[in-house]
């Protein structure tokens, strides 16, 4: 389990010098719409937890659904957010190709920050991140949905920030990481608030 500094720290992910995150051919999802929240969506998202489980098997360590559409009521880009944890993200061969079957496409290769990949799908809409097992990223997704579930009024400010990011960024034809850009302030003191209240942070 990572520590308490570990959690609590916020990182601006950066790419070393000469590194591409996105393979060839790939990069940032131009759409950015957010929608009204779709009570389907945990039931989609069991749909696809059932696809990954089948291919993987026990090598699928977790399956977790995370970000928006994780969260009962919260207006989201509709995408399916999943946390896959397996042994070790860097063997790609122990489990990429058996994701790849299902339709399943690589499109972000981050080994800089926790060992990070990130696989897109269609049908449905879905981002699939992967992780090792002690990886820090996974542990505040869970935290920061579960906050969004708890606090009504934490759902809420985030809902009009998400909302806002969307036609700003849509506005000058920006793309999902200026998206995440504009939100990000608003993102980090939902956390800072779920860390005080876990008690990992000192209160103010």
């Amino acid at each position: 389990m990572p520590s308490a500094e570990e959690i609590t720290a916020h990182h601006d992910v950066v790419a070393p010098p000469g590194r591409d995150p996105y393979l060839a051919g790939t990069g940032p999802a131009p759409d950015v719409e957010v929608v009204a929240a779709d009570p389907s969506w945990p039931e989609v998202f069991q749909g696809l937890r059932t696809r990954l489980v089948g291919a993987l098997g026990d090598r699928a360590l977790r399956v977790e659904h995370v970000g928006s559409t994780a969260v009962p009521g919260l207006a989201a880009k509709p995408v399916i957010d999943v946390d896959l944890v397996v042994a070790d993200p860097a063997d790609e061969a122990a489990w990429l190709p058996d994701l790849e079957r299902t339709g399943l496409v690589l499109v972000v290769r981050e080994p800089w920050w926790q060992e990070h990949r990130c696989l897109r799908g269609a049908e449905p809409a879905c981002h699939v991140h992967v992780f090792g097992p002690d990886a820090v990223e996974p542990v505040r997704h869970r935290i920061f949905r579960d906050r969004l579930r708890e606090v009504p009024e934490e759902r809420a400010l985030y809902e009009a920030a998400k909302q806002q990011a969307s036609r700003d960024t849509a506005a000058v034809g920006g793309h999902s990481m200026d998206y995440n850009a504009r939100k990000q302030a608003v993102v980090r003191d939902i956390y800072d608030r779920a860390f005080v209240a876990l008690g990992l942070l000192p209160a103010p």
